[in-house]
């Protein structure tokens, strides 16, 4: 420890009377007596005023009210030494008092004081006019006119004084000062620091922590730290650190090196003396919570370099951290997290961390401080990143519950940390089950709905890392968490919209989710945001074609178009073209709708299942409500069945088909039964007498129609003639070796089931909509199963294609066109080439002709097609 500073007054010359001894009673006439233009009086009264200041500030702000600081001014720059001398003592004295400070600005005495600082000048008068300007430079004003004035130039000379109160007043001013940054770089300019440095060797400890204080912030300037290096001044700064006397400078002088590691070139020359080593060391041995944490700090700040991070794990850091981290300070805990974060960049590095740090890290963030948990959960989502090894290990240390925890945290830097870690090991499916387990939907709930932009961006990632599988989508959903994941992707943010769509993409993962995505309005945002340049990304792209790909009938219905890819699953609907933004309803309203006279809905459904009243169901069968038939027998027993099948109404409000008569005289074709003859030849096993079919249809139509029962559970239609259809083909196409054969068969097997082979001049007499009207009036429903039409045109018979193509794995896709026009297109590779090795040529693309002559594959954008399509 150094000396204290304590240096009495210089005395008045013996020629000078003995100060007046005054009380506040007697203070207005002492003042009086500075108006005299008699030098002793003048000098005399300055004294009585300086002792009576120094008694306190109520007496500074006495001398104030009786008006004494104005002709004291005027006294700064009288002609009498002593008289000059002994006013700027008083002002020494009376600038600690912010409204004298005030006044003296107002009064603008800075130049006359600064010109006190001369050369010429007395050591006293120097002592108490940087004491003045000390006082000055407090506030902002009092720093701009000093910097003004010229005053930082004549403060640096006089940090080389004989005087230490001189010394301290002078380095006191300087640092106020050099928190502006022109003052810094106008010191710089002046090249303060070697007699800044010089000050370090001082026997008083208030100038070295100054002038270490002052050193502290100007190597915040890159040239600043050049120059102390080059000065010497880190084995100075290392000295410090070495001598346990000066112990309550060590905290500065860290500060001053963390300053300095900032520069390769000083983490270089510290590492090649020694003095690296010897910081590191301090810091870890060190029992001084502020000695820790700011050597934690000096490493964070250098490990942002990586060439800085290279040399510091060469020289063990890590060992150092992990030491700190157990510090009984939560502040040098949390320094020392942040220290790891900055150093875990480095691959090395983070390996060793995966051994040792990370158990300590993860029971930091049980803390009770908010802080040490943020500082903790940043360290290990940076641990974590691009790490299994080391997320497997913290989960190992039982992370996972904390971290969930700390998603509720009031700290928004802490609950975006602890997401990232969560997003981090939810990668890995065995941890992300474990994450999923711990309630996550619900927890990442109010991260979602955040005010904070990074807290909303890590929710929606995370949310993106763990809705991988139904469960966890849906539990996403029933805890309400949709909702707000959608309202991010009005987000003025792009990483927020980013990780949003991104979310919503991994949610439209199965059909149900991805038709309530679009319930939600998610699809219509996703449209309108691809829509603008600046505000659409990859993500919102991909998430807007999942959508549509796993609600396939919204596809179809806005675009027109499904690819071989999108396979047509039972509950596809085709309600016809839709405008972009408009919402499609769903099938089970559809159903329930009133009959209408717009388009027909074309239903897709593989399950034939009904739900008949208990007093009308054949127990003995295998088709029942909820129940799907599966087998061939089943099915055959349901065709068989039929009559008895079809006498029952739906629970969405349908009623059952007649059975098909004759066609009349006029060329119009009735259907009244799925099992019913077709004109021209009836299907094997399939015949029925004619007064059957007549008592058939009266019981069906003397059946009353049913009403949905409102706690019993909604099924799609069902429509056992497509399954028929599909058991048909999966026998008789399905071993088809050959693809175009496959397709060539199944374009007939499509054409004989919809009414057969159309000659074109024949089209107009094709009566479909008659047929499809009657079978919306006898089915008392706008949706129409698919198997039940007869008598199909071009988009009919393109979708069974699509559904049976669909089901025996032959790729085609499906087309709308404009006026009841529908297609499909295959792609064959040419027979010449099959065999051939190397880049072969895109496989050709055909229009498969399901009207005029079923089986032809018409080459695409040739003639004949562009006939089927448009004319």
């Amino acid at each position: 420890m150094g000396k204290k500073i304590k240096k009495e007054v210089e005395p008045p010359p013996k020629d000078v009377f003995d100060p007046l001894t005054i009380e506040s009673k007697k203070a207005a006439t002492v003042v009086l007596m500075l108006k005299s233009p008699e030098e002793d009086i003048l000098a005399k009264a300055c004294e009585a005023i300086y002792k009576f200041a120094l008694k306190g500030e109520e007496n500074k702000a006495t001398l104030l009210e009786l008006g004494a600081v104005e002709p004291l001014t005027k006294l700064l720059t009288h002609e009498d030494k002593i008289v000059r001398r002994n006013a700027m003592m008083i002002f020494g004295i009376l600038a600690s008092n912010s409204d004298v400070k005030k006044l003296l600005r107002e009064l603008e005495v800075m130049s006359s004081v600064i010109a006190q600082l001369s050369p010429e000048e007395e050591v006293v008068i120097h002592e108490f006019a940087s004491l003045c300007l000390a006082n000055m430079s407090v506030e902002y004003t009092g720093k701009v006119q000093i910097f003004e004035h010229g005053g930082l130039e004549p403060l640096i000379r006089l940090l080389s004084s004989p005087d230490p109160d001189v010394k301290k007043n002078s380095i006191e001013c300087i640092y106020n000062l050099v928190q502006d940054f022109q003052c810094r770089t106008t010191l710089q300019e002046l090249n303060a620091i070697p007699p800044i440095l010089e000050l370090l060797k001082s026997e008083y400890p208030i100038i070295q922590l100054l002038a270490l204080k002052t050193l502290g912030v100007i190597t915040c300037d890159k040239e600043a730290r050049t120059t102390l290096k080059d000065n010497q001044g880190l084995d100075h700064l290392t000295k410090i650190l070495e001598t346990k006397e000066l112990n309550d400078l060590h905290v500065e002088a860290l500060a001053v090196i963390a300053n300095c590691l900032e520069d390769m070139d000083t983490m270089v020359l510290m590492q090649q003396s020694g003095s690296l080593k010897k910081v590191l060391s301090f810091a870890e041995n060190s029992t001084i919570p502020d000695i820790q944490k700011n050597a934690a700090k000096a490493i964070t700040k250098a490990a942002y370099d990586p060439e800085n991070r290279k040399i510091f794990h060469e020289q063990e850091v890590e060992k150092c951290l992990v030491t700190l981290l157990g510090s009984d300070s939560d502040g040098t805990k949390i320094a020392a997290s942040q220290a790891i974060s900055a150093m875990c960049e480095n691959l090395s590095c983070k390996e060793f961390f995966n051994t040792q740090g990370i158990p300590q890290i993860v029971q930091l963030l049980k803390s009770d401080n908010e802080e040490v948990r943020e500082a903790a959960a940043l360290a290990l989502a940076n641990l974590t990143t691009s790490s299994p090894a080391n997320a497997n290990a913290a989960a190992e240390a039982d992370a996972i519950d904390p971290l969930i925890n700390i998603l509720s945290s009031k700290r928004d830097g802490a609950v975006a940390n602890a997401a990232t870690v969560l997003t981090n090991m939810a990668i890995q499916e065995p941890l992300r089950a474990i994450i999923q387990n711990h309630d996550i939907m619900r927890a990442l709930l109010g991260p979602l709905r955040s005010t904070n932009t990074v807290v909303q961006s890590t929710a929606a990632l995370t949310v993106a890392a763990t809705a991988c599988d139904v469960e966890s989508r849906n539990e996403l959903k029933n805890c309400g968490g949709l909702e707000p994941l959608i309202e991010l992707l009005h987000s003025k943010n792009d990483d927020v919209r980013r990780h949003a769509s991104w979310a919503i993409m991994v949610c439209a993962g199965d059909e149900l989710m991805a038709v309530e995505l679009c319930r939600l309005g998610a699809l219509d945002i996703l449209e309108e945001i691809n829509r603008s340049l600046s505000r659409k990304n990859k993500f919102s792209e991909a998430a807007y074609n999942k959508l549509l790909n796993n609600n396939l009938s919204l596809k179809y219905s806005q675009t027109g178009y499904l690819s071989s890819s999108n396979i047509i699953s039972d509950g596809f609907y085709d309600y016809g073209r839709i405008n972009p933004g408009t919402k499609l309803s769903p099938l089970k309203e559809l159903c329930l709708q009133e009959l209408n006279d717009q388009r027909a809905i074309l239903l897709v459904n593989n399950k034939s299942d009904i739900s008949p009243p208990p007093s009308m169901e054949d127990k003995s069968s295998d088709v029942g409500y909820g129940r799907s038939i599966s087998s061939s027998s089943s099915l055959r027993r349901a065709s068989k069945d039929k009559a008895k099948k079809n006498s029952f109404r739906f629970s969405a409000g349908f009623g059952s088909p007649t059975e098909e008569k004759s066609e009349p005289a006029s060329g119009r074709n009735t259907v009244l039964s799925r099992g019913a003859t077709k004109e021209k030849g009836a299907r094997k096993g399939k015949g029925k007498k004619e007064e059957e079919k007549v008592k058939e249809e009266e019981e069906v139509l003397a059946v009353p129609k049913l009403t949905e029962s409102p706690e019993k559970e909604w099924y799609p239609p069902p429509d056992p003639e497509f399954c028929l259809y599909v058991l048909e083909v999966t026998k008789t196409i399905l071993p088809i070796v050959n693809i175009k054969e496959q397709i060539e068969a199944l374009a007939k097997f499509v054409a004989d089931k919809m009414g057969g082979k159309i000659a074109k001049e024949k089209l107009a007499d094709f009566s479909w909509e008659l047929h499809i009207s009657e079978l919306k009036f006898q089915l008392k429903s706008n949706v129409i199963p698919i198997g039940y039409i007869k008598k199909g045109i071009f988009y009919h018979r393109a979708l069974l294609f699509k559904a049976l193509a669909d089901k025996i794995g032959v790729g085609c896709s499906l087309v709308r066109g404009e006026y009841s026009r529908g297609w499909n297109e295959v792609k064959l590779v040419n027979e010449a080439r099959k065999g051939i090795i190397g880049n072969l040529p895109p496989p050709d693309e055909y229009i498969v002709d399901l009207m005029f002559h079923p089986g032809t594959l018409l080459k695409l954008r040739s003639k004949e097609a562009d006939l089927y399509r448009f004319l």
